[in-house]
């Protein structure tokens, strides 16, 4: 797997963007040896496994410019790291407890030369900010990582969607939907790519209240 996944899926992106994507492949080959942020068997599926599902979210929500988005558990960097490149114009600020995993995140993102990606050794409770969205990728059940962030969400937003969290996570979720209150939407990820990878993954919506 490649780049032209990518393209396959988001055929407009400029010069640089390619450039960019094309870059996360040496750039987590040379970080993971050191740090091990990415599965082994994961790491020849990068763009298929992380990059492209990272990107995801991005058919649920096509971000504007000067949109703030907050990824919790970002672990290696992911979502935030691939919507970044994405979404130039948009500010991400990627938060791990764990310190190796920010390093990590901290390296790639000046490597690309990512002006808009602020990284932060930080669990999601201690931060005082807000934002116009959360992002995740499964870090927890949705029950206590809503309890996390429900007050992370500012209500004014700019986008087609009003502002919320944006959670990526596979298999049958109807227990775990079944635990909050929330309105929420459920994405399949397989309606937008077509790779057996994506048959289970979707993405929750949840706007906030």
């Amino acid at each position: 797997m490649n780049i032209d996944l990518i393209l396959n899926y988001f055929p407009g992106l400029t010069a640089e963007q390619k450039e960019r994507f094309a870059a996360l492949d040496e750039l987590y080959r040379d970080w993971n040896a050191k740090i091990n942020v990415i599965s082994r068997q994961d790491i020849d599926a990068l763009y298929e496994k992380h990059v492209l599902h990272s990107l995801g979210i991005a058919k649920i929500v096509d971000f504007k410019p000067g949109t703030e988005i907050l990824d919790v558990g970002t672990g290696g960097g992911f979502p935030g790291i691939p919507l970044a490149i994405l979404y130039p114009l948009v500010d991400f600020h990627l938060v791990d407890s764990i310190g190796k995993k920010i390093k990590v995140v901290q390296e790639v993102a000046d490597a690309l030369g990512l002006q808009n990606v602020k990284a932060e050794q930080a669990r999601v409770e201690q931060l005082n900010t807000t934002y116009d969205f959360v992002v995740s990728r499964a870090v927890t059940r949705l029950k206590p990582f809503l309890g996390w962030v429900r007050y992370k969400i500012h209500k004014a937003g700019n986008n087609d969607r009003p502002n919320g969290v944006l959670y990526l996570k596979g298999g049958d979720l109807a227990e775990e939907l079944a635990e909050i209150p929330d309105r929420y939407r459920v994405y399949d990820l397989s309606d937008y790519f077509e790779e057996p990878f994506f048959e289970t993954k979707k993405v929750i919506y949840i706007p906030k209240k």
